[in-house]
């Protein structure tokens, strides 16, 4: 469903009100029951149902009477909240053109009121199957029941988590700004993903950086899980940037070993494809750290000894340990990841 900002202008308090009342209520409903809702909006005059019907026009709630009369939010609907609150924050003033998509995201460029430009990343899961959104993320993985806004929110609380924690370790990510619902805003990287780069000066230099990061990253206690040419964005100057977040995992995860290998694999499979590089004579000091290599000159995960900081253990990467993924994913929803 395609993000119509200008639909903003043509909605009143009352409007976010109810859309708040039927946010509210899906903490414990999947759909939320009509007579529920105006209690929670309390509107004069029976006015909620009217405010209703013209959510329902602009396609910012789903109405269900399969089995009793009530609504829930669609992800335009939640896409508003959001926006409204990083608004209200002062966060951005403007919503301007989109910029990426993928299978769990859309990001869009933000205006400041001095005129800065950043980007804001709406998770959308659910648009791939549960079950493989359930195969790459953790999120869920002792909950009986879920719902797609709060398994996007909970990715974009945890994408937020790691993009300050890695900045804060010297890591080359975005600057995380803010976080409200599945919404993460951050700087904009004037740059490229590495998938659509052609040809490189310096295809060694980048290759060894990039290696370099996927072996600093486990020092410090953490796998990216999903590190390829999607994921890693360049330059002009052949600069390295770190995107894409929420799957990371612990290295005390028990599938740790496969990720990292997958992770190495992906890159050494890209540069080799894309810039016809052969590492046969790969040096074993991959950007500064000292890391055994299999026969292949591949990385070795046994080698690694996390010598430069605990990562998995300040943010509770899934897979750390079972009570710090339970307690995450036990928070009951809110509005905002940081207040």
């Amino acid at each position: 469903m395609k993000l119509d900002v200008d639909v903003l202008r043509y909605l009143s308090k009352d409007d976010f009100r109810v859309l708040t009342a039927v946010e509210m209520g899906m903490r414990n409903h999947e759909i939320v029951p009509s007579d529920l809702i105006d209690r929670i909006a309390s509107l004069k005059h029976g006015g909620t149902y009217k405010v209703l019907k013209n959510l329902l026009k602009h396609k910012l709630l789903h109405h269900d009477s399969s089995k009793y009369d009530g609504f829930r939010l669609t992800y335009l609907g939640y896409d508003f909240l959001a926006i409204k609150t990083m608004v209200n924050r002062g966060v951005f003033t403007a919503v301007g053109r989109q910029i990426g998509v993928g299978k769990e995201s859309d990001i869009f460029e933000v205006a400041c009121e001095d005129g800065t430009v950043m980007a804001m990343k709406l998770h959308r899961l659910g648009r791939t199957s549960f079950r493989a959104v359930k195969s790459k993320r953790d999120y869920l993985r002792h909950r009986s029941s879920y719902n797609w806004l709060y398994l996007s929110r909970l990715a974009a609380l945890k994408e937020f988590a790691f993009m300050k924690a890695l900045e804060e370790h010297g890591f080359p990510v975005p600057n995380a700004v803010d976080c409200n619902r599945h919404c993460v805003v951050m700087s904009l990287i004037q740059g490229y993903p590495l998938v659509q780069v052609k040809q490189l000066q310096n295809p060694e230099t980048v290759f060894d950086t990039i290696i370099g990061l996927v072996v600093r990253l486990a020092e410090h206690g953490l796998i990216h899980c999903d590190f390829n040419e999607f994921n890693i964005m360049i330059d002009d100057d052949e600069k390295v940037t770190m995107i894409d977040f929420p799957q990371m995992v612990s290295v005390s995860h028990r599938n740790a070993q496969m990720y990292f290998d997958r992770d190495i694999e992906c890159i050494f499979k890209f540069f080799g494809k894309r810039f016809n590089m052969s590492f046969e004579e790969q040096s074993d000091d991959i950007d500064g750290s000292e890391v055994d290599e299999d026969e292949s000159g591949r990385p070795s995960f046994s080698s690694i000894t996390k010598t430069a900081g605990f990562l998995d253990k300040e943010l509770a990467a899934s897979g750390f340990t079972r009570k710090d993924q339970d307690d995450i994913e036990k928070k009951e929803p809110t509005s905002s990841c940081n207040e």
